[in-house]
């Protein structure tokens, strides 16, 4: 399995989303915007990057028509998604020009586990998939 560091609010956008303004519904974050792509499809562990983005409630709103909702936990796992395809572009509202969309299905809270981050798709440590519950001892 794969881990993967996100600033906030983008990674619980992921796990557990944002109301959307209009509908109400709860709309994910379906994508993940990176300068590089990658191959690897499967399981990966979400990440909350101990530093924040810069971007505010308010903007998120007025860009994504969502409003955030609940807390932001930072600095550990908060949950897993399957990456399903790297493409360029792609329609969803998250989608960010010239970038490469992880494609992301299936997200699934975790218990959160404070974690320290770092830099690229990586392979997830055993140890942080045993504090995770995703292995067994």
């Amino acid at each position: 399995m794969k881990i993967i560091s996100i600033r906030q609010p983008w990674a619980s956008l992921i796990i557990t989303g944002a109301t959307d303004v209009q509908t109400g519904a709860i709309a994910l974050k379906d994508v993940e915007n990176r300068s590089w792509k990658t191959s690897y499809r499967g399981p990966v562990l979400i990440h909350a990057s101990e530093g924040p983005d810069d971007i505010t409630p308010a903007d998120i709103e007025r860009r994504f028509a969502v409003r955030l909702t609940g807390e932001q936990p930072r600095s550990g796992v908060i949950g897993m998604v399957e990456i399903v395809d790297c493409v360029q572009p792609h329609p969803s509202r998250w989608y960010a020009p010239n970038h490469f969309a992880f494609v992301l299905r299936n997200p699934h809270p975790l218990t959160f586990v404070k974690w320290r981050g770092a830099l690229s798709l990586r392979t997830a440590p055993p140890e942080l998939l045993e504090l995770c519950g995703l292995l067994i001892p």
